[in-house]
């Protein structure tokens, strides 16, 4: 049965001095993906849509690879814009998250609400399935932030931090695509064994 999955970069080089939209994977990240990509899983992928931020090119370069697909690139599926604070130093940006999460309705210091994030990405996720083929396989890669709104979404449940995904990125979720109902939870890519039959 076709499945559709939001997958999360793995790790990535943190550079204060380069945007983090231009952030590539690490040599961790970049491993993690790989081992990923040697799964059945990622050979049955029969489509595979980027963000368009390097870090999930990169991801999504190394899954289409197994399968032999072309990535495609959508644009708002980008992470919740934080520019306006710029880089965050890793103990602050944890707790600005954990803000950004217990407050969708508020901006946190000028990022994008998670209210409008979440909307953006259910709407970009909803149109790029809209004429998809619900026997083929797709992978959605992107970020932490705007998958976990997405899963949300799918599950009917409230937006909270504890909804998040773990410390370190590269994980998934998988979901239905007749019912969108989020079949597993976050679980680490190169841990994932598929869907049973």
């Amino acid at each position: 049965m076709a499945f559709g999955l939001y997958i999360t970069h793995p790790q990535v080089r943190i550079d204060p001095n380069v945007p983090v939209p231009q952030w590539g994977l690490s040599e961790i990240g970049r491993a993690r993906a790989e081992q990923s990509a040697r799964s059945g899983w990622a050979r049955q992928l029969g489509r595979i849509v980027s963000s368009g931020e390097v870090k999930a090119i990169e991801t999504a370069e190394i899954l289409a690879a197994a399968s032999g697909v072309t990535i495609e690139i959508a644009h708002d599926t980008h992470e919740n814009d934080r520019s306006a604070t710029g880089f965050l130093p890793p103990p602050e940006f944890e707790k600005a998250a954990d803000w950004f999460f217990a407050h969708p309705q508020e901006s946190f210091k000028g990022w994008e609400r998670a209210v409008d994030a979440q909307a953006r990405i259910i709407s970009a996720v909803h149109r790029l399935l809209a004429g998809h083929d619900p026997e083929t396989p797709v992978a959605f890669v992107g970020h932490g932030g705007v998958g976990t709104l997405l899963k949300c979404h799918f599950a009917g449940k409230p937006v909270a931090r504890d909804r998040d995904q773990p410390p370190g990125g590269g994980n998934l979720f998988c979901f239905g695509l007749a019912d969108r109902a989020v079949s597993c939870d976050w679980t680490p890519i190169e841990n994932w064994e598929g869907t049973r039959a």
